[in-house]
């Protein structure tokens, strides 16, 4: 009879949103040992370079907004899928949190269907990095109690119900994908009642070398970012909570533009 070839196993984990030093200690241990990690593009190059085995073979597969050249959720997918079952222990890596806007749902349900043994690692968040290299925080006493977490691009349909909810609900609102698309963000928030001196902050390249901190308001959005074009990725905070980060302020970045992050080349 044919040999069985034994099934491999899939770590799915999250990198953190850009410092290398902002991975877990159990991240760390199966970077040692891996036989294969498929990584994001937001996912800091260093982390492999000074975690992994020197032998590792690195895909980067990540998906990148506006550009022909990423791969799709169905090609990173089958990536895992075709390692595990050579046999290969698969470290996927995912910028942020595995939980937080990652598709980690789609590689979890193949993982499944086909019978791979997997494992999940928390990472820090892109919203709780770029909060505290910032001096941001998410919630404050006397400013938010509460927090949400959502998208915003060009395949974002919010109701109009939602989004007054949103305008006039007091939370902090975290935006992820929306840097290219913050004209009509900030547009929809006012027209639905969003008060007109509420802060807004764009973090672009949060927790590294690069990161930069640009602050307006709603009211005055159009004239302090006319002409701006934002890096990816960009975090975008609204609310009282924003104006913390001229008190509470620690991290000190270059002031020079960059990204520790590439551009995808598919192959």
């Amino acid at each position: 009879m044919p040999e069985t070839r034994k099934k491999g196993i899939v770590i799915l984990a999250g990198a953190g949103p850009g410092d290398p030093e902002l991975i877990t200690i159990k991240l760390q241990k199966f970077l040692r040992s891996a036989d294969v990690i498929i990584s994001d593009r937001l996912v800091n190059p260093e982390i492999i370079s000074v975690y992994a085995h020197k032998d590792v073979h690195v895909i980067v597969a990540g998906k990148q907004g506006y550009s022909n050249k990423s791969y799709s959720q169905q090609d990173v997918t089958a990536l895992i899928i075709e390692h595990a079952l050579r046999g290969k222990r698969v470290v996927r890596l995912k910028g942020g949190d595995v939980a937080i806007f990652s598709n980690v749902l789609d590689e979890i349900e193949a993982l499944i269907q086909n019978g791979i043994a997997f494992e999940i690692i928390p990472g820090i968040s892109a919203a709780s990095g770029a909060s505290a290299y910032t001096g941001i925080p998410l919630t404050a006493r006397g400013y938010s109690q509460g927090v949400q977490l959502l998208t915003f691009n060009p395949n974002s349909n919010y109701t109009a119900e939602r989004w007054q909810s949103l305008a006039v609900s007091g939370d902090t609102l975290i935006f992820y994908m929306a840097a290219k698309n913050l004209d009509q963000l900030v547009s929809q928030l006012a027209k639905y009642g969003c008060p007109a001196d509420t802060p807004l902050a764009v973090i672009e390249q949060a927790t590294t070398q690069y990161q930069q901190v640009h602050i307006t308001t709603i009211e005055k959005y159009s004239i302090d970012f006319a002409g701006k074009n934002f890096s990816s990725p960009s975090l975008v905070i609204v609310g009282k909570v924003v104006s913390l980060h001229r008190f509470f302020r620690w991290f000190h970045s270059n002031n020079k533009a960059g990204s520790i992050f590439k551009e995808i080349e598919k192959k």
